[in-house]
């Protein structure tokens, strides 16, 4: 366990997480289908999970990304996704990037979880610079990057194309080591 919150707790990913996965990412896929397609894609039926779950993990011990789940532990459920990604060594640099569940969507939790993986990625992970990309629309994630102490840096042109939509200007924001934690 990475962090306890109340009746939360943040984990990286696990092999048994498929199903909890599955369910969590088919009760949300209205929300997830414009910003995460593609998890939502791999994560569909429970065969699919469970060949996303393996990768993931794959990923998780070359170090390459890192998987976090936000799991209720009184429902047993999964209700957040969280991601240390796009992972560059060499620069110590990586993004972070989440999606939350409808049931806990305005509680503060992204914005806790943030905080924490900030801190791992930096203490435990030796990162120096983390980045959050969002579009200026989903105002959540905004106020979570804001309220994590991130500063917008510029707008990406046409950086990030949902299925069947035109390019998306997306938001950069950045945090620098060793900034407000």
């Amino acid at each position: 366990m990475i962090v306890n919150l109340e009746t939360y707790e943040l984990h990286l990913l696990q092999e048994k997480d498929f199903w909890r996965i599955c369910n969590f990412m088919v009760a949300n896929e209205d929300r997830f289908k414009t910003y995460f397609p593609s998890t939502l894609a791999q994560n569909l039926t429970p065969d699919l999970s469970t060949r996303f779950v393996k990768e993931k993990l794959k990923k998780i011990q070359e170090k390459e990304e890192f998987v976090f789940v936000l799991k209720n532990t009184e429902e047993r459920t999964i209700d957040g996704i969280f991601y240390i990604k796009e992972i560059d060594w060499k620069n110590l640099q990586g993004e972070l990037a989440y999606a939350i569940g409808y049931q806990i969507e305005g509680k503060g939790f992204a914005t806790r979880v943030i905080k924490e993986l900030t801190k791992y990625a930096f203490k435990t992970l030796g990162l120096k610079t983390l980045q959050i990309i969002t579009h200026k629309t989903n105002v959540g994630s905004v106020k979570v990057a804001k309220k994590c102490n991130f500063n917008w840096v510029k707008t990406l042109k046409k950086s990030f194309t949902p299925l069947g939509s035109k390019p998306l200007d997306m938001e950069l924001y950045e945090l620098n080591y060793p900034e407000k934690l």
